[in-house]
């Protein structure tokens, strides 16, 4: 059996530095392949596990402009930034209580125009059968770095995993 790809970060830094790395990859060597296709990431883990910290480096690689301060999503459920003629949504569910509370967020519009939609406590979707693209998995370990894993379904996650490990 192969063991599940994944990076240990012993830092903040080494987490955002991550996450601008896979936004590079998805702009440069992914998103240009799947042309009017959106990717989907969902981000599993505990609060304080660095889901956040990673999404503001992957909006770096993916060119989210500086002015822009990527925050967590808690209070709003979306928020929302330009990278080059897409959004880049971030999402986080935690304080939806059932899928059909969606409906009154737009998050539908979002999925027909394409963008990277990155969810954290994505459960309830996964229970409700959404296809991500791509899953991490987020773990604290006993010496306060992080295990990231990643699982991919379909090509364009077969391809980023590809690209990231090789």
């Amino acid at each position: 059996m192969m063991a599940t790809p994944h990076f240990i970060t012993r830092t903040g830094r080494q987490t955002t530095e991550l996450g601008q790395k896979i936004g590079k990859l998805l702009r440069a060597d992914i998103l240009p392949d799947f042309p009017g296709k959106g990717f989907h990431m969902a981000l599993n883990g505990d609060l304080g596990a660095g889901k956040t910290t990673f999404v503001q480096g992957l909006a770096r690689g993916l060119n989210v402009p500086e002015s822009y301060y990527i925050t967590s999503p808690t209070f709003n459920i979306i928020n929302e930034y330009p990278c080059d003629g897409r959004a880049l949504c971030h999402i986080d569910l935690y304080r939806l209580g059932a899928a059909d509370e969606l409906e009154f967020t737009g998050f539908q519009d979002l999925l027909d125009q394409g963008n990277i939609l990155i969810v954290e406590w994505p459960q309830m979707l996964m229970d409700d059968d959404f296809f991500f693209d791509l899953v991490l998995d987020f773990h604290l370990t006993e010496n306060f770095s992080r295990k990231i894993s990643f699982s991919g379904s379909g090509q364009p996650a077969s391809n980023l995993l590809q690209n990231l490990f090789s």
